[in-house]
């Protein structure tokens, strides 16, 4: 029997005022660790259209999605599980951060935006993420293969 495929993940840079949003994806307190809103490619719809569909779900807020900017990859060595994530740049269209907003699946607890200073004092994933999320527009970053971190 193969392997299964990588995991295929869309998630968004949503760069506010200087600052970026980002979500606890760990109910429960399972984990201090950060990441860009986004989740799972569902089959039959494009990637942008997963991409919009899941920053709703995680925050509430609706986007529209630009450039890409960083193609990250980690995986469980231990284990069969492998991600490739997609991260564009994404603009507000409607909505503000607002901290009743429930996740339906209850899997993101957190949302808050982060200036560059503040990214330091944080746990985040993928390393990458500010460097590219505070960057000017260029050409998409790829951000080699990693160990899985929780």
């Amino acid at each position: 029997m193969a392997p299964p495929s990588p995991r295929l993940a869309a998630r968004a840079l949503i760069v506010q005022n200087g600052r970026l949003l980002l979500v606890n994806a760990f109910p429960g307190g399972k984990s201090d660790l950060w990441c860009a809103p986004g989740g799972g490619v569902e089959r039959g719809r494009s990637v942008p259209e997963n991409l919009i569909r899941e920053v709703h779900e995680e925050t509430g807020l609706t986007v529209s999605v630009g450039d890409l900017a960083l193609v990250n990859e980690f995986h469980d060595p231990r284990g069969k599980f492998h991600q490739v994530e997609l991260f564009f740049r994404c603009n507000l269209i409607d909505g503000r951060l607002d901290h009743q907003w429930t996740d339906p699946a209850g899997v993101v607890t957190q949302r808050q935006f982060f200036a560059p200073h503040e990214m330091n004092t944080i746990r985040f994933k993928p390393g990458s993420l500010a460097d590219v999320a505070f960057a000017p527009v260029g050409p998409a970053v790829y951000d080699p293969l990693e160990a899985i971190v929780w």
